[in-house]
Parts: structure tokens; sequence; C-alpha cells
């Protein structure tokens, strides 16, 4: 049913976002390019208005009324405004449009925790009037561009804000890295300023929901009373997780990862390109135990290194070349096209060794923290890829991801995880013996006693 419009002397101005992602392709000419502009800041006022001020069946009756219906019923200045939006006949103008008014809703009920409104703006594109035959052409125009939006990527993208609500783990295995599948929409500048923003914001609340989790669920592991209080495992990796959690943080002393990653910043400082491209590939190596696999790594990078920014090679490394040098290693290791997995990739996967791939990849975002982002979207990049076939096809690459996703969460977060042998009694001391040690998970910098996320005494 359509509501009564909001009237305009009602719309108060405020200040926009960055409107230059609204700019128009040079087919307008310039009085079509004003025109539509400001078509484009009537509508995106009216739903930063109404979506702080109205319950979100109005918003959505409206926002319905404007893409799906096209308002022909009713003649005001924001009708007026999405007719020569469609009259322009610009496809990309008018997606272009259609997203940024979802993100504006999306990100204003995220932060009033109205989940329900945005499940219900995605089902909108769901109704049936979007495949009705009419015989007026700018709504035959609008509805044949709503097909095309729902059957694109940018729809997949904005489906992704309803996953995070559903009850449960229900749908795709994928579904449980959405926090990398949003990396993509926030790093890709042609989106826009709202679909960024929210992208970035729901990737941080599922980073922050499952380091608190696992945090929860690694601190209680080993209590007497962990059959009535243990928290649920949020990974997928069963119990293991706890022995992948102790092979990480028992890595300590001189030689622990992030004192080697310093290191090796502190002697590589000034010496030339070539030079730091050959430590490179040795510090990485560093540590690996299986001879033939250190033989591999360190032919088959050594082999892309070498003639990588080769016009470089007598100058003194400096930030911007160990930027670059990091990420494209870091496609070396992952997706070398960002759409299928490299042959490295595959080698290390199918030699069952997911656990030193990702400690290659912990290696260089040490070096280089900011290529931690570049490596997420090639992340994103490989589970797009992988999705297409059945989670049993697949497990491999879902341990990949599982053992990324804690490695990542263990060095790269706030939360410290400590390990402390509770069993002395063995007399060999030859072997270790993971049930002898139990985990600890502590803020950074808290030195509390009761910063624990624990309980000792259980």
């Amino acid at each position: 049913m359509n509501v009564m419009w909001y009237k305009e002397s009602e719309i108060i101005m405020g200040v926009l976002p960055d409107d230059s992602q609204s700019e128009l392709p040079v087919e307008l000419n310039t009085k079509a390019r004003l025109l539509v502009n400001e078509s484009q800041k009537t509508i995106y006022t009216l739903l930063l208005d109404i979506v702080k001020r109205k319950h979100p069946s109005f918003v959505l009756a409206i926002f319905k009324d404007l893409f799906i219906n096209l308002a022909d019923h009713m003649n005001s200045t924001t009708t007026r405004a999405i007719h020569e939006i469609v009259a322009a006949n610009n496809e990309e103008v008018f997606r272009n449009t259609l997203k940024r008014c979802c993100y504006i809703l999306v990100n204003n009920w995220e932060v009033a925790r109205q989940h329900q409104a945005i499940r219900e703006l995605i089902e909108i594109f769901s109704d049936s009037a979007i495949s009705k035959k009419t015989t007026s052409v700018n709504l035959s125009r609008l509805r044949k561009w709503l097909k095309n939006f729902i059957n694109s990527k940018d729809y997949e993208e904005l489906k992704i804000f309803s996953l995070k609500h559903e009850e449960g783990e229900k749908g795709h295995w994928s579904y449980r890295y959405t926090s990398y599948l949003l990396v993509p929409q926030y790093i890709d500048r042609t989106n826009p300023v709202e679909q960024r923003k929210a992208a970035k914001t729901l990737a941080k609340q599922l980073k922050d929901k499952f380091k608190l989790d696992l945090a929860m669920y690694t601190a209680r592991a080993n209590s007497v009373e962990k059959e009535n209080t243990m928290p649920k495992n949020p990974t997928g990796l069963g119990d293991e997780v706890l022995n992948v959690i102790k092979m990480l943080v028992a890595r300590r002393g001189q030689f622990n990862y992030v004192n080697l990653a310093n290191i090796f910043t502190q002697q590589t400082q000034y010496i030339t390109y070539k030079e730091f491209k050959i430590s490179l590939v040795k510090y990485l190596i560093f540590y690996l135990n299986d001879k033939d696999l250190v033989m591999l790594i360190s032919a088959k990078l050594s082999d892309k290194l070498k003639p990588l920014y080769e016009n470089h090679d007598n100058e003194e490394i400096n930030n911007l070349l160990l930027q670059k040098t990091c990420q494209r290693l870091i496609e070396y290791l992952t997706t070398e096209n960002h759409q299928l997995p490299s042959e490295l990739f595959l080698v290390l996967i199918f030699q069952k060794t997911p656990l030193i791939l990702v400690i290659l990849l912990l290696k260089i975002v040490l070096i280089c923290k900011p290529s931690r982002l570049h490596l997420e979207a090639c992340i994103a990049d490989l589970i797009r890829y992988y999705e297409q076939f059945p989670e049993e096809e697949c497990q491999w690459v879902i341990n990949f991801v599982e053992i990324f996703n804690v490695t990542f969460t263990i060095y790269a977060e706030d939360v410290e995880y400590n390990l402390v042998k509770i069993n002395n009694d063995r007399a060999d001391g030859t072997m270790v013996e993971w049930e002898d040690y139990r985990v600890f998970s502590q803020l950074k910098g808290d030195t509390k006693a009761d910063g624990n996320l624990g309980e000792k005494d259980s």
C-alpha cells in the first residue's frame, strides 16, 4: 500500500556525505548532469532525514514507492527527482543512486539495531511487481534495471548485511567468513561512501565477536565445570583448535614471530632492494623444519621475487617498495589474478600444511602491517572461488581459513594468550604433550589479577 508522501517543507537539510561519488558519466551534457545530481541530492536528503525520525515501516514504504513503483501517483519534488534519474536513461547512474540509498538506510538501522528493517529492505527486491509488464516507458526501464541489479554482484554484497542477524549458522558455509567477504567492499573506492562505511563497521563487529568468543572458549576449555559452562566453539576446527592455539602460543623466547619480524626489519633497513628480496625469502623459511618443503618454497618464491620491480634493484629499500613487494608476495601465496588459487597455495594446501602457509602470511604482515588489508581481500577472493563447491568437497580450504582466522586473532588483536604447564609429572621431557598445558587469555595491557577471561582456579 502506498503512503502519503513526506512533505518537502518538513525536510531538514543536513550535511550529505561526499557528493563527488554522485558525479555522472561524461556522456550526459552539463545541464543533464546538474539536473540529475540535484535529483540525487533530493532523494538522499529525504532518506537521511526520515530514517532518523520515522519508523522503519514508513521509510520502507517510501523506498518502495521510489524504487519499485516509481511513484507515478504523486506529484512532489521527490517524485520528480526519481523520474529525472530514470528519464536520464543511464543505468550506471541509477545503480549508483540505488546503492547509495540502500546503504544510507543500512548504516542508520545498524546503529539503531533495527536489524529486521535491514532484512525487509533486502526482501523488497523480491517484490513480484518488478516482473510485471507495463506500458510506461520509465517504469519498464526501471524494472529492467532492477532485474539487472538483483542479478548483480552489488545485490549479493547488499545481502551480506542480513546474514549477521540470521539465527545460528544457517546457509552456505562461506557465510561463516563474512568478515573477510566484506573487505573488498570497503577497500573499493568506487563504492558509495555509505557502503564502505557499512562494510567496515560490520566486518569489525564480526571480528570482535569472534575474538571474544575464541578467548572465552579457550579460557573455559579445561575447566572442571566445562560441561555446564563451556561456551560454544566459534571455529570449525572442533577441539583441535586448542592444540593449534597451544602450538602458536608456544613459540616464545628470542625467536618468536614478532621478535623475528623486528630483527628482520632492523637488519634490512639500509640494504638494496635486490639484497632485500634475497633476505626476505630467508626470513620466510627460517625455522621451517620440513627440508623438502623449505627447498620448494624457497625456489618458488625466489623465482617470483627475482624479476619483481627489478628496475629498482640498486635502490635502497623503502616503505613503498616494502608494501608493494609484500602485496605481490601475498598474491603468490594465495591468488595471483584474484580469481583462481595460486600454484603455491595449491601446493601447500594439498600437502596438508595449512599452518605453514598461514605462518608465511603472518610473517609477511608482521613486517608490513598495511599489507594485512590486501591479504584479507585475497582471502575473500579465495572464499568466493571455492564457495561454488559443496562444503564436503573443500574441507581442506575451510581448514586453512579457520587456522588463518585463529592465528591472526591471536597475533594481531588485543587479546594476549599465554601457555602455562599444569602437569610436571612427565619424567622424560622429550615429547610435548599438549594436554599438560593450559591456555589463558587476557586483554593486552591489563595487568590486574582479574584481567583473565578464564579462571585460574578452575
